[in-house]
């Protein structure tokens, strides 16, 4: 299958530790990813937490949730998250998010790999870019308004 990488960096005006805290509880993805409407089955296991994420795609008057499993971890803590996602379709991502103190605030990087069948190469590359642009924008204005 198909897989491509692109990253988006971008500074929030923000202690790099406040951010990880954020980033790190999967409750804040709610609304911080446009997608997303719901979190269930939270569980932390040492310096991993798994979740369930419900995304609402909308096609007009008909929508569809796509339940995806996310697995995070923080190999570097207060710098670095990764999360490994397993979505319906045999759609995967794995995003790293690197945070790297500069100045008064943050430089972040987000940096996304994602595997799809070629039939949804379009939707799911429109789709990822559009989050992570939508998330890099929600993040800051959170972060600022702190």
């Amino acid at each position: 299958m198909p897989t491509e990488e692109f990253s988006h960096s971008f500074h929030v005006p923000a202690p790099a530790e406040d951010i990880f805290a954020h980033l790190a509880v999967p409750e804040s993805y709610i609304g911080l990813s446009p997608l997303i409407v719901a979190v269930r089955d939270v569980r932390r296991d040492g310096d991993q937490v798994s979740y369930v994420s419900v995304e609402r795609f909308t096609f007009g008057p008909f929508s569809y949730d796509n339940h995806i499993r996310v697995t995070m971890t923080f190999p570097e803590p207060g710098r670095r998250i990764l999360s490994d996602v397993v979505s319906p379709g045999r759609v995967r991502l794995v995003a790293a998010v690197d945070l790297v103190p500069d100045g008064a605030g943050t430089a972040v990087t987000e940096t996304v790999r994602v595997t799809f069948p070629r039939l949804l190469r379009s939707f799911v590359l429109g789709q990822a870019r559009s989050v992570q642009r939508a998330r890099a924008a929600e993040l800051t204005r959170r972060l600022t308004a702190a």
